[in-house]
């Protein structure tokens, strides 16, 4: 989604090292990636983005990592997109010149991606729709989306229960339209919220998943809802993060929770300190794993393995967990995402002791 990716910690530092060694510095790079066998093979990884932090500080260089562990000799021709679909089909355009036998693409535009699809088809090159779905690929990689959306909004609700806030007004700022997956989340979140006895006073679809974007609508929509708002239904934490500065920056106190997506180290932060609900966890890891071994399979004539299917597409889809503060230590910390000490810097020392993060 969609879901924005700069912060290195942890897991990310060490695997982005490797990934320098195997990718050079650009957006529009090739390397070569290996361990056990490949024929040479060629394999483009197309990400979309980098105003959402995890698709450089993690998608990319798990997958390099991921595609070295699978395959001795195979070239990895890396670009990002920087949320421009037409220039998402020139690179594409461009790796399929390069002679790339697979093209892992996670689209800017899921419509638009449909050329990318046709074009690399008429080639008999397979495409990889990967963490957004597009119609007529080879294969998919994704998270359930559907059900990120609807732990996002059950959680929100759980916390405002708790709270004892049994009514009143929400926000909700969704995703870009552009992104297929921004549907799924927001059709779950509506599943949840539309009967929860909270009422959705304002709503709003966030060009390009800008954090800026979903801050100015947010700040517009104070005078209106300000008085009655109880929570704030935000798809990802780049949009989280708008909403709080702007709740903050218009007076909202005490702040209403929050949710988020993509476990990005600001918002873990956030959730520390109380200024954020929840965020979802999609842990890349496996992610890009899958979506290397399948771009293998498929670049070799062979049948990548699958879970089941998506749309009548063979697909891999994983599970999201929502993580609140009660479960960042049996999460992002467990799986080497974030060291404590990433997460609890001096700021943030007092709130970390009193979550029991040490």
């Amino acid at each position: 989604m969609s879901v924005s990716p700069t912060r290195l910690v942890g897991l990310g530092i060490a695997v982005s090292a490797l990934a320098v060694s195997l990718v050079a510095c650009g957006s529009d790079d090739s390397g070569s990636a290996g361990s056990s066998s490949g024929g040479g093979k060629k394999i483009a990884l197309l990400l979309p983005e980098s105003k959402t932090t995890r698709y450089e500080a993690l998608d990319r260089p798990l997958f390099t990592e991921a595609l070295k562990a699978a395959c001795a000799d195979c070239e990895l021709i890396y670009s990002n997109a920087d949320q421009d679909a037409a220039k998402q089909q020139t690179q594409a355009e461009a790796a399929l010149t390069q002679g790339a036998n697979v093209l892992v693409l996670d689209p800017v535009d899921g419509k638009a991606a449909a050329a990318v699809v046709a074009s690399a088809k008429g080639q008999n090159v397979p495409v990889i729709a990967y963490d957004r779905f597009i119609d007529g690929a080879n294969f998919y990689v994704s998270f359930d989306n559907e059900t990120v959306g609807k732990l996002q909004a059950q959680t929100l609700v759980d916390t405002l229960k708790a709270a004892g806030k049994t009514s009143g007004n929400l926000a909700m700022i969704n995703g870009a339209p552009t992104d297929p997956n921004a549907a799924d989340f927001k059709k779950g979140a509506h599943s949840v919220l539309d009967s929860s006895g909270y009422k959705i006073a304002a709503e709003f679809d966030t060009p390009d998943w800008s954090p800026d974007k979903a801050q100015a609508w947010m700040e517009g929509q104070l005078s209106a809802i300000k008085n009655g708002l109880v929570g704030v239904y935000a798809a990802n934490d780049g949009t989280a993060g708008g909403a709080i500065a702007a709740l903050k920056g218009g007076g909202v106190k005490p702040l209403p929770p929050v949710t988020g997506q993509d476990s990005e180290l600001a918002a873990i932060q956030r959730i520390v300190a109380g200024d954020q609900a929840m965020t979802i966890y999609k842990a890349v890891k496996p992610q890009a794993e899958a979506a290397a071994k399948a771009a293998v399979a498929l670049a070799n004539g062979g049948k990548a393995e699958s879970t089941g299917d998506f749309k009548g597409v063979p697909s891999t889809i994983l599970d999201p967990i929502a993580v609140t503060k009660a479960n960042i230590n049996d999460t992002v910390v467990k799986d080497g995402i974030y060291k404590v000490t990433d997460i609890c810097t001096a700021s943030f020392a007092t709130a970390c002791a009193a979550a029991g993060l040490k």
